[in-house]
């Protein structure tokens, strides 16, 4: 039997899998005080936790919707219900999880993950954790990794310190929308000194049509500690829009090391408008690992701000878009400090009609003397009807730094693949070849290892497949 060699769209079967919209209760569609109130009555949470959700309520109903990007015109948040609570309570025993929704994430391999490599794990259904669990072994270290709610409980002060702080209410229009109607997500404190040796996971599934999903992350990662979160998410795809609007918000004190990997795998009827952001102190660095592969139209823009000196921050990034997705996605760095440094690495493939567009800022102000930046930005097409544009922004304000960009966006080269058939290779054979060696260099520092989804989500069916 021949290999396949022909680039496929994902294949998305497992992904797909839709169990019955159940539910404990879902909230009527639509976004108004009223439905804010009765979120925050749900969740029986403190009076200055509601008093968060209703100042972004103002906000977002005074901000106006981005004049630039994909086309955001078939959302309309009187047709999205903002919160969903499954039928299900938190579980700490993965055997006390209702057995469909139990039964969706074994076929998504992550308490399998979670025996092989990993120091703990966080699920979310719809808007609610309904597993998590960490390691004694952490615990014992003082290490804190629980979902949101339970936070605002038994942490409130932590939380309060940081919660929208790094990422202020007012950023854009779906940031106060988070702020308002925020569920779920993941809480990671780090004490200082302290290296969480294997990585943590938060896994979210969407399952709910005409639904949005808002999970807030929030991780603090003390002085000289280090942590390596592992993101990944996916739902079924349905014929009316999805909306994910998730927040994260990351906190690198002095002398940490952060490594933060996402996989997103939406469905392709998904508007995916996450912001993602983190402070870095002194000599502190933060690496991003990011795999966009699904949705209908991302918005996707992790952003470091370098605030200590001799901090850095690296970002590796890989997008693919097929027929009918627009994914405009990118990397934002703010070099306030001086001896900071970034490595940005971005590359991109659209096929059948898909639009890839890679947006990025690079700031580096006055007091960032003898500051470094390199940006790399690699778009292949596929076809003649796909798209690729590069909008970087480059913002230098002394001259005192070292600063490179290099930008490409290309075809398969006819004279490449006429070298590979002059070796023996078939054309498609030799298609196959350039495309994975195109993406490699970002593949490989996937966590596949960890990611237990990795498998089944970049099935590109090459000769095999990247990842």
């Amino acid at each position: 039997m021949s290999e396949k060699t022909q680039i496929e769209e994902i294949n998305r079967n497992i992904y797909d899998i839709k169990n019955k919209d159940d539910y404990d209760f879902k909230m009527k569609k639509g976004l108004n005080k009223e439905i804010v109130e009765e979120i925050s009555r749900q969740k029986n949470e403190p009076d200055w936790m509601l008093a968060i959700r209703l100042k972004a309520l103002e906000t977002y109903e005074k901000l106006e919707l981005p004049t630039w990007g994909p086309d955001l015109s078939e959302l309309k948040m009187d047709e999205i219900a903002t919160y969903v609570k499954p039928k299900s309570k938190l579980n700490h025993n993965w055997n006390d999880v209702p057995e469909e929704i139990k039964d969706t994430f074994d076929k998504l391999g992550i308490p399998e993950a979670e025996k092989k490599s990993l120091a703990g794990v966080g699920a979310q259904y719809d808007s609610e954790v309904v597993y998590h669990s960490m390691k004694e072994e952490l615990r014992r270290k003082g290490v804190i990794y629980t979902d949101m709610e339970t936070a605002v409980r038994e942490y409130p002060d932590i939380v309060r310190t940081h919660f929208m702080k790094c990422v202020p209410v007012n950023d854009h229009k779906f940031v106060a929308l988070h702020a308002a109607v925020w569920s779920g997500g993941s809480f990671v404190y780090v004490p200082e000194g302290v290296d969480v040796g294997i990585p943590l996971q938060s896994y979210f599934r969407l399952n709910s049509p005409e639904s949005g999903q808002f999970e807030h992350t929030l991780i603090i990662v003390e002085k000289g500690a280090k942590l390596h979160f592992i993101e990944g998410c996916s739902a079924p795809k349905y014929n009316k829009v999805n909306l994910h609007a998730g927040c994260v918000e990351l906190y690198v004190k002095d002398d940490a090391y952060l490594r933060y990997s996402t996989i997103e795998n939406w469905s392709k009827n998904m508007m995916n408008l996450n912001t993602k952001k983190a402070l870095v102190g002194k000599n502190a660095q933060i690496d991003w690992v990011t795999g966009s592969f699904g949705s209908k139209v991302s918005m996707l823009y992790p952003m470091s701000i370098l605030n200590g000196e001799g901090a850095k921050t690296e970002y590796t990034g890989i997008t693919f878009a097929g027929g009918n997705q627009n994914l405009d996605t990118g990397f934002k760095v703010i070099h306030n400090a001086k001896n900071t440094s970034s490595v940005v690495n971005s590359k991109s493939i659209s096929k059948d009609g898909g639009a890839c567009t890679y947006r990025a800022l690079v700031r580096i102000n006055e007091n960032a003397k003898n500051s470094k930046c390199s940006v790399s930005c690699e778009s292949l097409m596929l076809d003649d009807i796909s798209r690729s544009d590069t909008i970087p922004v480059n913002d230098v304000r002394t001259n005192e730094v070292e600063f490179s960009h290099e930008a490409k966006i290309g075809k398969i080269s006819d004279k490449e693949i006429f070298y590979l058939m002059s070796r023996g290779l078939s054309e498609e054979d030799a298609k196959a070849m350039i495309v994975r060696g195109f993406a490699y260099p970002i593949s490989k520092e996937l966590p596949v290892e960890y990611a237990a989804e990795m498998n089944q989500l970049i099935n590109l069916e090459l000769e095999g497949s990247i990842g």
